[in-house]
C-alpha cells in the first residue's frame, strides 16, 4: 500500500446487496473527508440489486458533490486490483437458510433466537458462507495482497479464525457491530448516571470512565466499569433491573427479555452480559429444558416471515431514493455511520480512535490462551491491530468462553477441511446440544434441506 492509496482509498465491498451494510458504507465513503475521494467499488452477485446500489451511491455522490469514484460488478476480480480495503459482507439467501436452521434443530429441542453464531444454525452458516469468504481470500492475495481484509459476515468469530489460520498471509480483523464505539461506552456512561443521556457523553468523560469488556463475538461481558476510580456496575445493573421492570415479551426474538435475562446473569456471574440479545443463545437456560417454571419463558424462535418483510421494506426505501420519491438530499439523515467504515475511516485518517475488534487475545486477557479470537477493545491503524490490556476473564464465564471457541474452532476446521468427523465433533461441542443422536439428525436433515447451497464436497 503506497501512500497515494492511503490518501485516496479503495474500498471494495463484497456483498454490496447487503441490507445491513451496503446503504451505510454509502453514507460514510460520501461523509468522510478522510474517503470521499477515493473509489467505493460495490460488487454483488445478484445485477439488479447492484444496480440499485451503484445507481444509489452515485446520487448521493452527484447529490453532495464530493470525488468520490463508484464502480460496480458481479465479479470481485474486476475491481479488486489496487484496493486498500476489502470488506466481506454478504450472505445468500440467509432468511431462508437460517430459517431451515432454526425450524429443524427447534423439532430437536433446540431454540434459536438469532440462528447465525452459535448452535447448528450458526455451525451451518458457516458451512455456506466460509468457502466463499476463503475463496475471496485467495482472490485478495493474488490481486491485492496488501489489502486490509475485514470479515463483516457472522459467524464472525468462526470466519475470523478461519482467515488467521488458512490464509495468514492477508491482513485481516472480523467485526461485529454491537459495540460500536463511541456510542456503547456512552450507552453504559448514561446508564451508570454519568451522563443524562449519550448526547451528553464528551470526551473528557470517556477519558474517565474506564470501560472494559471482552469475550468471543456475541458472548462479551462488562469487565470492569469505574469513573474517577469509582465501581459503576451496581448503578448500570440497577438501571437495567428497572428497565426490565417493563418489559412485556412483546418484542421480537432477540430482543425478547433481554434486560431481565442480562439481570439474571449478573445476578449469577456478578458481570452484565453486553449482547444479551446473542448471549441469551448461548447458554442452555432459556431452552426450555427445566422441570420448574422460570419467570423468562424459553426463547422465541427468529422469525423468518417478518425478517423477508423488513428486507421489503427496507428495499422499497432504496427505490424510493431511486425514484425520486424520497429526495436524496434525504439520504444523508437517514444513515449514520457504521463500524466497518468508521474504523477504515480511523485508519486512513491516522484518528487514533478505539474500536471493539476481533482478534487474537495475545495476552490481553490474562488467563486465556494467546490465540484465543475474542472481541477486544483495540487500537487500529494501517500498521494493525493492537488489543488493549483487560486482565482476567472470571471463572464460570471462561469455561463457557472456552467452550464456544472449541465449538467455534472445530467449525472452522470442519468446513476449511471438508471434514464430516469435524463437523460432528463441533456439535456435539456446542453448548446448545444435548444429544448425540439428535445432533446427528440435525446433520443429516440440514445436508438434505441445504444440499443446494453447500459445498458438494459434503456429499462426495
Amino acid at each position: 500500500m503506497n501512500d497515494s492509496s492511503v490518501h485516496r482509498p479503495k474500498v471494495v465491498v463484497l456483498g454490496a446487496g447487503s441490507l445491513f451494510f451496503g446503504r451505510q458504507s454509502i453514507w460514510q465513503m460520501v461523509h468522510s473527508p478522510y474517503l470521499n475521494n477515493g473509489t467505493l467499488a460495490l460488487v454483488d452477485t445478484d445485477a439488479e440489486r447492484l444496480d440499485k446500489m451503484v445507481k444509489l451511491a452515485r446520487a448521493v455522490v452527484k447529490e453532495t458533490g464530493v470525488p468520490l469514484k463508484v464502480e460496480g460488478s458481479t465479479s470481485r476480480r474486476e475491481v479488486l486490483k489496487d484496493a486498500d480495503f476489502v470488506v466481506l459482507s454478504f450472505a445468500d439467501n440467509t432468511v431462508k437458510y437460517r430459517g431451515i436452521d432454526c425450524q429443524v434443530s427447534l423439532k430437536y429441542g433446540i431454540r434459536m433466537c438469532s440462528g447465525d453464531t452459535i448452535g447448528p444454525g450458526g455451525i451451518f452458516r458457516a458451512m455456506r458462507e466460509l468457502p466463499v469468504i476463503l475463496a475471496c481470500a485467495k482472490d485478495i492475495e493474488e490481486l491485492c495482497p496488501d489489502a486490509w481484509v475485514i470479515n463483516y459476515i457472522n459467524p464472525s468469530a468462526v470466519h475470523g479464525i478461519a482467515l488467521s489460520r488458512y490464509a495468514p498471509k492477508l491482513k485481516s480483523f472480523a467485526l461485529c457491530d454491537t459495540h460500536h464505539m463511541p456510542h456503547i461506552k456512552a450507552f453504559y456512561a448514561a446508564l451508570a448516571g454519568i451522563v443524562a443521556d449519550k448526547q451528553a457523553f464528551t470526551a473528557d468523560i470517556d477519558r474517565r470512565f474506564d470501560f472494559r469488556v471482552a469475550g468471543v463475538n456475541h458472548f462479551t461481558w462488562l469487565l470492569k466499569a469505574e469513573y474517577e476510580g469509582e465501581d459503576v456496575t451496581a448503578p448500570i445493573a440497577e438501571a437495567i433491573r428497572k428497565k426490565a421492570e417493563a418489559e412485556t415479551g412483546a418484542a421480537d426474538a432477540k430482543a425478547r427479555y433481554n434486560d431481565t435475562i442480562t439481570c439474571q446473569l449478573y445476578d449469577v456471574f456478578g458481570y452484565i452480559p453486553t449482547c444479551t440479545g446473542h448471549t441469551k443463545e448461548y447458554v442452555r437456560y432459556w431452552q426450555g429444558l427445566g422441570k420448574t417454571e422460570d419467570v423468562v419463558p424459553p426463547l422465541a424462535i427468529w422469525e423468518t416471515e417478518d425478517r423477508y418483510r423488513r428486507h421489503e421494506e427496507m428495499w422499497r426505501q432504496v427505490d424510493g431514493f431511486l425514484s425520486g420519491d424520497l429526495p436524496i438530499a434525504d439520504y444523508m439523515k437517514s444513515f449514520g455511520p457504521d463500524h466497518a467504515t468508521d474504523i477504515i475511516e480511523n485508519m486512513v485518517g491516522n484518528l487514533g480512535k478505539r474500536f471493539f475488534i476481533n482478534t487474537p487475545n495475545n495476552g490481553v486477557v490474562t488467563n486465556m490462551n494467546n490465540d484465543a479470537f475474542l472481541e477486544l477493545l483495540s487500537e487500529v491503524g494501517m500498521a494493525g491491530v493492537k488489543p488493549l490490556h483487560v486482565g482476567e476473564m472470571p471463572r464460570g464465564i471462561r469455561g463457557i468462553q472456552e467452550l464456544v471457541l472449541d465449538t467455534h474452532e472445530l467449525t472452522a476446521e470442519a468446513v476449511a477441511e471438508r471434514s464430516l468427523v469435524k463437523l460432528r465433533r463441533a456439535m456435539m461441542t456446542d453448548p446448545l446440544v444435548n444429544s448425540i443422536h439428535d445432533a446427528d439428525m440435525i446433520i443429516q436433515e440440514l445436508l438434505e434441506l441445504e444440499k443446494e447451497i453447500l459445498s458438494k464436497d459434503w456429499y462426495a
